[in-house]
């Protein structure tokens, strides 16, 4: 069977990349990404750091340290034209 990317994966499963993603630059991406997988693991997901380490207890602790670790696959959206630019 051939290995899945996460932009291949069916629908309805959930996007895990495959290899841990770049580092986080912006401090405030971070907390976004964070709060929203922290969102999701408070409404029943299960953790992804698996037996690595022993895992913190509060839902935002395991969020932050799952996107620390690259395992959290995020998606950018596009930059938005500015007033005065035309749309091609």
């Amino acid at each position: 069977m051939e290995e899945l990317t996460p932009l291949q994966q069916e629908p309805g499963t959930p996007r895990i990349p495959s290899e841990p993603l770049a580092p986080i630059e912006s401090r405030f991406l971070f907390v976004d990404v964070a709060a929203l997988r922290a969102k999701q693991l408070r409404r029943g997901a299960r953790p992804r750091l698996g037996d690595q380490a022993p895992a913190p207890h509060k839902a935002e602790r395991v969020a932050m340290e799952e996107v620390k670790r690259g395992l959290v696959y995020y998606d950018m959206p596009g930059a938005k034209p500015g007033p005065g630019e035309a749309e091609a």
